[in-house]
């Protein structure tokens, strides 16, 4: 600062002199302009060792001066008194309490204690600029926060998520009628928060909240009125950040004596963490309210004052990552700009451009499937077109055979989608899948479902409602021509039942009807709420052994296509040879699960039950199980269900020695499966993270049996292809993204062995393990990894794996953001004290005191337009691999600013995604 360099430069001048009194003026704080001083010391004066005083005086907005006379001793500084620029003394506890706390004695002797005074001296002025804002009692705005560092918290610490102001109170005032109906007009404490708007969760904030304001105003009786609930609301809503200093000041100082003790902050830290959702920040409450106070309270006072408390607020947000690039924001500012100043051609052009260019392989395998459904049922309505058939039934019996042929194709590609080693092998031996979208496997597979759907509807309702009563109401003479394939002229629907043509269709159709309807993802999911004996049908179980009656419709399939009544010869009944290959390959594939998982056993190496219902299996890695990052296996537990196979995401590295899954109870069978392991797991030891967990020792019956099959394909396996990846997990959907992470880390210490052999010229004497990550050609460069989580205890399935990210990436490879979104937003009243706690600890420990990691954590939820613009700014004309594995709820989103920032900047996103 300006007024620093003019005390130092004054100083050697006054080495030698010592002057009674010495007098340093001038303005410290002028709002609006640069602040500066100017210290003039005179030279007339003698070099006494009796005591000194000196004047400084402080002018204000309105040009006033506080002048404070200092008492400079041979080897002490003392404040002699402090007065109004008209003399008069000026009387305010804080200000004198500040006075005396900067009595420090000094040791210094000969030259050093006028340099000494001078540095105790700027410590008032520093002091004082601060005190006089407080002291005074000033409206808000009085600080001066020209600085980057303030700008952030000018924005935040809000106290209700939207906090309109004027706008919002008509609502609030409605609320206020609603909730006092019964009470005379006052709102009671207990429902100030339900009033002002905030969510259930700040129960006890809200609490908090009221009693401060009460105090402030001396209000009593724990209910207010309209007019004080108006007058709260404004000092709520209130954008200075003055006021809400000083409002979150009076919360943590709840006796209001303008100091803020070691008991008041732990009570304030255990209030922001439960309003948080932060069990573990509750339990350690003591030992960072000792870190606070450690860090503001450097004299052991027992107290930190207000100002303490703005200085720690305006620096913590500057630790996070805050804002958007100015640079990237001009970048963007045209091309994204709305399409809406563009003709309806244009933007429907440019609509179709971008569709075709993000859907090109899905659009040409559906117009292939398209195109030959269209084919076989137009070969088939010509063809009984021309037959004798269709004097009798006309266009019915057309459309029936047309439908009929369709469904033979899809009964028999409904099952290539689900030949999951087909397709990994595919995957990863061919070249396909530049123009097969094997991400897309079971989309496919329910599309197929549809058109069966519609397939099965034309070809009965053609049948139930046309040609069947044509027959029935046909003449003798018409019907002649039918009785080589019908036989003697029906009377009744009872003729084509009680053939096999008649109730193997209508077995199928009511089997196919249970399966597809427990595929729903509503049923699938349980997400209907139904009456408990129907709440069987629901889940994963339902659906699971309801998808298997397909044994039983594909051999009633075959029947009913062998029955046909207008086809006799052999060759012409085509259904079995539609079906053959599929069946036969399907049926490969199951023969080869079932051996696969016999033939490598796996033992259960550890086991560890995590917060958040997670369970932990690290198993023995069978020999000549090969598989990649990002992938999954099946999983099997006979202890649950002998023939229930379940997929989950590899989380360990191909390096690894080991195989490990986390698996979330989400449904019945992860339930038990959890249970059953949990009988054998032992409370942590040694403060290790889980809940319980257990070792392998020996040979241990205690474990459940477990079968693996697999590796298999999966979209996060790609993500070699690309330079840079940006990798999306969403609570337990974060798996494959760890193996991915732990590849990426495993592929950076092969490295650094290779780089460390070839600078000791020796030949590389690298571990088995380096080997193969150096022969795996790594192309990835640079990953950022976002991890979206709301429960604080999340963090625990992967801490190793963060810290080892941290210790090891030197050369910032790996970028790891963790959110957590049961945390307000950074600048919320309710979490501004955990951001305060964040910066600290991690400064002083380096560990995030949110994630217990060395990674620190974000709060609330990503907001993933600017993370697509740092990635885009930072990779221009570079290729992204975006991959997202998690709940659906965030992919149209990040589906759809992949394309946005792929078509409007040199930047291309490819986005690839998992759901489950």
């Amino acid at each position: 600062m300006q007024q620093m360099g003019n005390i130092d430069n004054v100083l050697p001048e006054s080495t030698s002199r010592r002057s009674d009194p010495e007098v340093y003026s001038g303005p410290l704080n002028k709002r609006g302009t640069r602040k500066s001083a100017r210290f003039n010391i005179p030279d007339d004066g003698s070099n006494s060792s009796s005591s000194a005083g000196g004047s400084m005086r402080l002018k204000n907005n309105e040009d006033e001066y506080v002048e404070i006379t200092l008492d400079v001793g041979g080897d002490s500084v003392a404040v002699h008194s402090v007065k109004t620029a008209g003399g008069a003394d000026v009387e305010d506890p804080e200000l004198t309490l500040l006075a005396k706390g900067l009595e420090k004695r000094t040791t210094s002797i000969g030259a050093a204690v006028v340099r000494n005074a001078s540095s105790r001296i700027r410590q008032v002025s520093e002091e004082l600029k601060k005190l006089t804002s407080f002291s005074r009692r000033v409206p808000a705005g009085r600080y001066d926060r020209s600085k980057s560092a303030a700008t952030h918290a000018l924005i935040g610490l809000k106290f209700i998520s939207k906090a309109d102001g004027a706008a919002a109170w008509a609502a609030l005032e409605k609320r206020f009628d609603d909730l006092t109906a019964g009470t005379t007009g006052l709102l009671p404490r207990a429902l100030f928060g339900e009033c002002i708007g905030m969510n259930k969760d700040s129960k006890e904030f809200a609490v908090e909240l009221f009693d401060a304001l009460s105090r402030r105003r001396n209000i009593s009786g724990g209910a207010i009125n309209k007019a004080q609930l108006k007058e709260f609301w404004d000092q709520i809503a209130d954008q200075s950040f003055d006021s809400r200093l000083q409002t979150f000041f009076d919360m943590v100082d709840k006796d209001a004596d303008g100091r803020i003790s070691e008991e008041e902050v732990r009570e304030i830290i255990s209030l922001s963490a439960s309003a948080n959702k932060l069990s573990n920040i509750q339990k350690q409450a003591d030992e960072y309210a000792a870190l606070i106070m450690e860090e503001l309270d450097p004299d052991n006072l027992g107290y930190i004052m207000i100002e303490s408390l703005e200085t720690l607020l305006l620096q913590a947000p500057t630790q996070t990552v805050r804002g958007e690039s100015k640079n990237l924001s001009v970048m963007l500012s045209q091309k994204l700009r709305n399409a809406n100043d563009r003709n309806i051609i244009q933007r429907g052009y440019d609509g179709f451009k971008y569709f075709l260019q993000d859907n090109w392989q899905r659009v040409w395998v559906i117009a292939l499937w398209i195109g030959v459904m269209a084919g076989l049922f137009t070969w088939k309505y010509i063809q009984y077109k021309n037959r004798a058939a269709f004097d009798v039934m006309g266009h019915c019996v057309c459309v029936a055979k047309g439908a009929a042929e369709t469904l033979k194709l899809n009964m028999a590609l409904i099952l290539l989608p689900v030949c999951r080693n087909t397709i990994t092998w595919l995957r990863n031996k061919t070249k396909l899948g530049v123009v097969v979208p094997y991400d897309d496997n079971l989309n496919f597979h329910k599309v197929i479902a549809v058109g069966i759907t519609i397939g099965v509807g034309l070809h009965a309702i053609s049948h139930l409602t046309c040609d069947f009563p044509r027959l029935l109401s046909a003449t003798e003479e018409e019907y002649e021509p039918m009785v080589q394939y019908f036989g003697d002229q029906p009377d009744s629907y009872w003729h084509f039942v009680k053939e096999a043509e008649g109730y193997t269709g209508i077995i199928m159709v009511v089997l196919m009807a249970i399966a597809f309807t427990l595929a729903t993802p509503w049923l699938r999911r349980g997400r209907l709420n139904l009456p408990k004996p129907l709440k069987k049908l629901t889940g994963f179980n339902a659906f699971w052994y309801s998808h298997h009656l397909f044994i039983i419709v594909y051999t009633l399939l075959i029947v009913h296509g062998i029955k046909l009544y207008l086809t006799k010869e052999w060759y012409k009944k085509t259904t079995w040879m539609y079906l053959a290959v599929p069946i036969l390959l399907y049926a490969g594939e199951r023969l080869t699960r079932a051996l696969r998982s016999s033939v490598k056993p796996v033992k259960i190496l550890k086991v560890a039950v995590y917060p958040g219902n997670v369970l932990a299996l690290q198993m023995s890695k069978p020999h000549g199980f090969k598989y990649k990052s990002g992938q999954c296996m099946f999983v099997n537990c006979k202890a649950v269900s002998p023939f229930e196979w379940h997929p989950f995401s590899i989380t360990s590295a191909p390096g690894d020695d080991y195989l490990s899954v986390h698996i979330r109870t989400l449904g019945d069978w992860t339930r038990q499966l959890k249970t059953v392991f949990s009988r054998v797991c032992q409370p942590p030891a040694n403060g290790k993270s889980g809940l319980l967990r257990a070792d392998y020792q020996g040979e241990n019956p205690n474990f459940p049996k477990v079968l693996i099959d697999g590796p298999y394909g999966a979209p996060a396996q790609d993500y070699k292809k690309y330079d840079v990846v940006l990798l999306v997990g969403l609570g337990i959907g974060a798996t494959p993204m760890i193996s991915i992470v732990k590849d990426i880390v495993n592929n950076m210490k092969a490295k650094q062995e290779e780089d460390e052999a070839l600078e000791s010229g020796n030949q590389p004497a690298l571990s088995p393990q380096a080997k193969k990550n150096v022969s795996n050609n790594f192309k990835t460069t640079r990953a950022y990894f976002y991890w979206v989580t709301r429960e604080q205890g999340s963090f625990d399935w992967f801490k190793g794996v963060m810290n080892e990210v941290a210790e090891t990436d030197h050369d910032g490879v790996i970028e790891m953001h963790n959110y957590c979104t049961s945390v307000y937003e950074e600048g919320d009243a309710r979490s501004a004290l955990i951001t305060m706690l964040q910066s600290l600890n991690h400064a002083k420990n380096g560990v995030d005191v949110v994630s217990g990691t060395r990674v620190k954590s974000h709060f609330a939820k990503p907001n993933w337009r600017s993370v697509y613009k740092r990635i885009a700014l930072s990779h221009s004309g570079q290729r992204i691999g975006v991959f997202y594995c998690g709940a659906p709820a965030p992919v149209k989103e990040l589906k759809q600013l992949a394309s946005d920032f792929s078509h409007k900047t040199s930047t291309k996103f490819d986005f690839h995604k998992e759901n489950f």
